[in-house]
């Protein structure tokens, strides 16, 4: 099975709709909303594409903001839960969607006043087909736009698997095989239709925001530590306990030694005037 068909195969079972909804996903949310907004044009105003949005959970909060959205995605399912999801909160008419590959995308030059790249580095293996992929949000964005690049980091496994989730209790062999991930940067899907990434490194992420002609001005860690916790769940239904991780995310966000800390890195690019 090549990448494509391992992409399809994982997305096409309908989970992504739901997982910024736990515990979890909805600290990442959160935190991301919130960087993202730190570049973004002011709500109501301007264009904003959405790469690798998934089911649509970014464009329809984008929409909601007033910005007119162009969401493009590799899987026609998030693409027919993204018009699904638009007219049921009244969007519709400010949300268009289509099946694209990032590195090949049927937007116009400089159309767009920011681009989010939420997804599509985590599925591409090799580094050309990342910065093509960069590259193709640079030629999208306008002079002096945005892109969001995101990343997975490459410890993520070893937190959430072997930390956060104790799975070496039942999988003796996952140890190694995260050991291996750590070196390579590589994790591939243990079953079919599994989840399966490219995970980065800080320096990594940065130096291809660069290579594909933007001036990073940003680099963050998104969630920080709090996504091993094992009451997550309650602690982000508490405005106090919420208020205290997002609190402590922002706080070291940009502490060289804890970016690896965070399970996703965000890289904000901006495009040359």
């Amino acid at each position: 099975m090549d990448e494509g068909e391992a992409l399809q195969a994982h997305y096409g079972l309908g989970k992504e709709r739901d997982r910024l909804s736990t515990a979890r996903g909805r600290l990442e949310f959160e935190r991301s909303k919130e960087i993202l907004a730190r570049h973004l044009p002011p709500p109501g105003t301007g264009v904003v594409a959405d790469i690798g949005g998934g089911s649509g959970r970014y464009a329809l909060w984008l929409a909601e903001r007033g910005h007119a959205v162009e969401h493009r995605d590799p899987v026609p399912l998030h693409v027919a839960q993204v018009r699904e999801g638009a007219d049921a909160a009244g969007v519709g008419g400010a949300v268009r969607t289509a099946a694209a590959d990032a590195r090949d995308l049927d937007l116009g030059d400089a159309c767009a006043d920011a681009v989010l790249l939420l997804g599509p580095l985590y599925h591409l293996r090799r580094r050309a087909d990342r910065v093509c992929a960069l590259r193709e949000a640079a030629r999208v964005v306008r002079p002096g736009g945005a892109v969001f690049a995101a990343a997975i980091s490459r410890w993520a496994p070893r937190h959430d698997d072997l930390i956060a989730l104790l799975r070496y209790r039942d999988d003796p062999s996952i140890t190694a095989r995260i050991v291996e991930t750590e070196r390579s940067g590589w994790m591939p899907p243990p079953f079919p239709g599994a989840f399966w990434a490219y995970l980065h490194r800080p320096g990594e992420l940065r130096d291809e925001v660069a290579e594909a002609g933007l001036d990073v001005v940003d680099l963050v860690g998104v969630e920080g530590l709090g996504h091993v916790l094992p009451d997550l769940d309650a602690r982000m239904d508490d405005p106090l306990d919420r208020a205290a991780l997002l609190d402590a995310a922002r706080a070291t966000e940009r502490v060289p030694e804890l970016l690896g800390v965070s399970p996703h890195l965000i890289a904000t690019g901006v495009c040359p005037r």
